[in-house]
């Protein structure tokens, strides 16, 4: 779309859900508008305000604005990295998209995994911006801009989340359930602004039933609901979705999957997630999608980013726990308090407590270290790399992803307490490059559904980060402030239920009767000599346990999903490009 006077031209994916304000306001200031879209309200704003302009969006976006009279291109991705956007450079052009695979498409662009990239999704489970699992193609990092004129790249930060708590005393506590209440439901009111119907994910959590409840709310007519149910009843929630789906009145579709439905989608799972995942989730979220496509809606609000800015995870409640640990190491019941955290893992159950020390890195030097709230996870998910090959691990002998990540840390961030930097480090980093991208936003689109997040309105955010961490997790009990914010708007069941992360079934569903004709080829030793990213031998070995049920923990699932996610990536977007 261009303006009136054809000075300014945009191309744009996303959504400004404040733009009927931002019009009038325009308006008022002498803009003129030929249409009552949100895009032209971009381009009129930046005619306003210049580079600016993005202060005063409320939404998800990435754009591209070319202004004719200055010769230059203005890039955008929204303060949280809801939408994706993708660039690279070539000797005589700079190139972005919304996909990886539109670069692709451009003879010049080359297709190479980038080693260092892959490294990093096998430890942080995404790359670090603005690298991607391609070399030479970045994406902007979330709540930054980017220009390029006579020839140069400027990337600029907008917009970050501060941590700088204040410290809320016990009688504050009421007066900020509102105010969270009431930033909730606005954020839920300016995202039900569509041209379409809208319906709900309601996975049966408090926050997807949150956000129902908030649109049931709001709009006063009955909503249509969308959930996956599991047969595996370890990963199964129907129960509390019916419940959820009762109370509040919706008319609830559901779509039940399988072991082989996940094994049968996930070569479509990795074409739009772009890079490699390790574990299996974002295929049912893609069966989601196509069910919610299937019913006629094109646009879903959900509830991610709760657990992220209200202190939902239960690694924030390990970190908690492992801090009260560490504080006395002598303590002969503080450590028990992990096991009663993770009932389900049985190893771990019956470890002594020097193994479980070990284990969640409790010493005086894991204390003092900025990544202390994630150092467990990031050590378990670094073990899968002994799958590499001998050729990628000499590659990667230089590289220091722990020295990288320091670098991208905020100057206070020193000075933050250990729960406000756990929450920082899943906010910036898992969250957009995992959460939203290959499991959120990549699969919605991939059936044409746009996901809409309340939770993750800047306004909600921007509050939620300023909380003292006892109002989000009060002793152990997660988004405390949230559940209180919500008394009596959801089941009471529901509010008061233990944190059930969503999961999926991970490697069996490649193994048995059933399993797709891929699977035995890209794992065979000569297609893992022929790419030659993985050690042959280690990944016959890995197979082998797989086919004879000896698999024990989750590292050999999270190697046989990774291993598996990236010779799809190298199949799909590099043997079958250089075939063609």
């Amino acid at each position: 779309m261009g303006t009136i006077d054809g000075r300014l031209w945009i191309t744009f994916n996303g959504e400004i859900f404040n733009f009927i304000e931002l019009r009038e306001e325009l308006a008022a200031k002498g803009h003129s508008f030929a249409t009552r879209s949100d895009t032209e309200v971009i381009l009129n704003a930046y005619r306003e305000y210049g580079e600016d302009c993005v202060h005063r969006f409320n939404g998800q976006w990435a754009f591209g604005i070319w202004d004719t009279d200055r010769r230059q291109l203005f890039l955008s991705r929204d303060r949280m990295g809801v939408r994706p956007l993708f660039y690279t450079r070539t000797k005589n052009r700079f190139l972005f998209a919304s996909e990886i695979k539109a670069l692709l498409a451009c003879p010049e662009v080359s297709a190479e995994i980038d080693l260092q990239g892959l490294d990093q999704i096998f430890t942080f489970w995404a790359t670090l911006p603005p690298r991607t699992a391609f070399k030479n193609i970045w994406h902007l990092p979330p709540g930054c801009s980017l220009t390029v004129a006579n020839g140069q790249v400027r990337v600029r930060q907008y917009w970050s989340a501060s941590y700088m708590q204040a410290e809320q005393s016990s009688s504050d506590e009421g007066v900020l359930a509102d105010e969270l209440l009431h930033l909730l439901e606005d954020a839920t009111r300016i995202r039900l602004r569509s041209d379409v119907p809208v319906g709900a994910y309601l996975s049966g959590g408090i926050d997807s039933t949150v956000t129902t409840a908030l649109v049931r709310k709001i709009a006063q007519e009955r909503l249509r609901s969308f959930s996956i149910t599991f047969e595996d009843t370890e990963f199964d929630e129907k129960q509390f979705q019916d419940e959820a789906s009762r109370f509040l009145g919706t008319q609830h579709s559901s779509i039940s999957c399988s072991n082989s439905d996940i094994a049968n989608v996930f070569p479509d799972v990795i074409y739009h997630a772009e890079q490699p995942v390790i574990r299996t989730a974002p295929a049912p979220m893609f069966l989601l999608s196509k069910l919610v496509h299937d019913a006629g809606f094109k646009v879903v609000l959900t509830g991610e980013g709760a657990d992220e800015v209200l202190g939902g995870y239960d690694i924030f409640k390990e970190a908690k726990i492992r801090w009260f640990w560490g504080r006395h190491l002598e303590s002969s019941w503080r450590p028990l308090l992990l096991r009663r955290l993770y009932p389900y893992m049985e190893s771990l159950q019956r470890q002594p407590t020097a193994y479980r020390q070990h284990f969640f890195r409790v010493t005086a030097a894991d204390l003092s270290s900025p990544f202390f709230s994630h150092l467990p996870r990031w050590e378990l998910t670094a073990r899968i790399k002994a799958f590499f090959s001998a050729d990628v691990r000499a590659a990667l002998s230089g590289c220091d992803d722990m020295k990288e990540i320091a670098e991208m840390l905020p100057p206070s961030y020193e000075s933050w307490n250990y729960f406000a930097r756990a929450e920082y480090l899943e906010t910036k980093f898992l969250l957009p490059g995992y959460i939203l991208s290959s499991q959120g936003d990549r699969m919605a689109m991939a059936h044409s559904v746009e996901g809409r997040y309340p939770f993750l309105d800047c306004r909600v955010v921007e509050f939620a980060s300023k909380l003292s961490p006892k109002l989000k997790m009060k002793v152990l009990n997660q988004k405390h402030l949230l559940k209180r914010a919500v008394d009596g708007l959801i089941p009471a069941s529901i509010s008061r239920r233990p944190k059930q992360p969503y999961r999926a079934p991970d490697g069996k569903c490649f193994f048995g009767n059933s399993a797709p004709d891929y699977v035995p080829e890209l794992l065979s030793r000569r297609v893992v000599e022929e790419i030659g990213l993985f050690d042959p031998t280690a990944v016959s070995a890995l197979v082998a346990k797989f086919q004879a049920q000896r698999v024990t923990g989750i590292r050999d699932n999270m190697a046989l999903v990774g291993v598996l996610s990236t010779q799809l990536l190298v199949h799909q977007f590099i043997n079958q490009r250089i075939e063609a």
